[in-house]
């Protein structure tokens, strides 16, 4: 009895030693179903109807921002095409033109990435509606020893780094890091 009882209580422990499992705060996946905001690496097509020399494709600095023609720097990061589509216009009222009529569209996504056990990690580049599956998918597969029912996302939203465990199926975001554990079994 004493020893059932002392390899239930061990077996108790091992498997709460497994699951360590901790649900992800909730703004991890509301950001989902969000406006995409920009942020370092992405890069921008925008387009002032009528002036050629101001359309053109511009990448999101270290900093966060775009520098343009006529107006120079613009901060981008943490906006969303709506947004920058009016301080852009904004600045451009101030003297330059009249009724600039500006559009902002995602012409590259910043990469993400992906670690742990696949056969290539790495930094690739993202595809609108990636789930984690296919991150894996680019990054070679998984490695012989992966943990293939779940992997832990970095994520950053509102310049707060968040960590979830996520099923494979769950869609990504670009600039996410994934990282695929090590299965014990």
């Amino acid at each position: 009895m004493l020893l059932r009882l002392g390899s239930a209580i061990l077996l108790a422990a091992a498997l709460a030693g497994c699951s360590n499992y901790v649900r992800p705060n909730p703004a991890f996946h509301e950001v989902l179903t969000q406006p995409y905001r920009f942020d370092a690496g992405d890069k921008l097509r925008i387009t002032v109807f009528d002036q050629a020399n101001l359309t053109n494709t511009y990448l999101v600095d270290a900093s966060g921002n775009i520098s343009m023609p006529l107006i120079g720097g613009v901060a981008a990061r943490g906006r969303t095409a709506s947004e920058l589509e009016g301080e852009i216009a904004a600045k451009l009222r101030n003297g330059y033109l009249k009724r600039p009529d500006v559009s902002v569209d995602i012409d590259q996504y910043r990469p993400f990435f992906i670690m742990g056990e696949v056969k290539n990690a790495g930094q690739y580049p993202y595809v609108a509606g990636m789930t984690a599956q296919t991150a894996v998918a680019i990054a070679g597969g998984y490695s012989a020893r992966a943990d293939q029912s779940n992997l832990d996302v970095t994520r950053q939203i509102n310049g707060e780094v968040l960590v979830g465990r996520v099923p494979v199926t769950d869609p990504i975001r670009p600039g996410d890091t994934l990282y695929v554990r090590e299965r014990f079994f």
